[in-house]
């Protein structure tokens, strides 16, 4: 096990543990000093900082290095969310690999997607979103080496009560339980030359590949799913170092023929172009 990832899941067993001790110590009246409960939430922090200063934390920023370009996973009409050529980390941190990572989602025409609303309805079915059920496919020639379809798709979390549940508590709890939570459904291909590409979010059963299969740039992979930490059906993607999200750093991407779309910037993708070759 690598030192980035001893540290990653210590200071997390530390963090449930101290919330295990403030529940118990409420419930219970175990009778130890109310600051034993937080030797835990203590020690999580004292981890976090000597994995920094030996270079293992999993959320620090990795050496800057040339954009790697691959294919499109999507076609149709998308729009660009959380985009890194506005800024990085694009989602607001290192961890899990999300340096440059980008959020994509459908909008084949005008009102097409629902919008977010502040109150009501607080959530919407999967099947109102045209991202839902939409093909990815594989950005290059590449080997699968994790592949996972069993979480279930949730409803929509688009509105202001909704988005505040995401947020505060189940953002949190998910964080807690691991990177397979956060990505829900998930895809990792190895492309080689240490760059793995991550799809997230995918739907339930979906998947047409296994790990260990080899696929080829082009071919459909799985579909848009809305599982893990998701407000609506959309495709997540990112480029990394290595396969384990837990511990991998972020590596930059570029599009072949698209670039890096901007945040809120529209983009087509012709069906051709999903397979084309250098």
């Amino acid at each position: 096990m690598s030192a980035r990832k001893i540290a990653s899941t210590a200071y997390r067993g530390l963090l449930i543990a101290f919330f295990a001790l403030v529940i118990a110590h409420a419930a219970l009246d175990l009778g130890h000093p109310v600051w034993w409960d937080f030797l835990p939430l203590l020690l999580a922090y004292v981890v976090l900082v000597v994995a920094h200063r030996w270079g293992g934390a999993p959320d620090s920023p990795r050496a800057a290095r040339e954009p790697v370009e691959v294919e499109p996973p999507v076609t149709g009409r998308w729009t660009a969310l959380n985009s890194p050529a506005n800024h990085t980390p694009s989602h607001h941190t290192h961890a899990y690999g999300q340096t440059f990572a980008i959020d994509v989602v459908a909008e084949p025409g005008p009102g097409s997607r629902p919008a977010f609303r502040a109150l009501w309805p607080l959530a919407r079915r999967n099947a109102d979103f045209p991202a839902f059920g939409a093909p990815l496919h594989a950005v290059a020639d590449a080997t699968v080496v994790r592949a996972t379809d069993r979480a279930r798709d949730h409803l929509s979390r688009n509105s202001l009560p909704a988005l505040a549940y995401l947020m505060i508590l189940e953002a949190n709890v998910r964080d807690l339980l691991g990177a397979g939570r956060i990505l829900g459904n998930h895809l990792v291909l190895d492309l080689g030359d240490g760059v793995h590409a991550v799809y997230a979010h995918l739907r339930r059963g979906s998947l047409t590949v296994r790990e260990g299969d080899r696929v080829h740039a082009g071919q459909v992979l799985a579909q848009v799913g809305n599982s893990g930490n998701s407000t609506e059906p959309h495709l997540h993607f990112q480029l990394m170092d290595g396969p384990d999200a837990d511990t991998a750093r972020g590596i930059p991407f570029t599009w072949r023929g698209t670039g890096v779309p901007r945040n809120n910037e529209v983009f087509d993708i012709p069906a051709r172009q999903a397979g084309a070759r250098a």
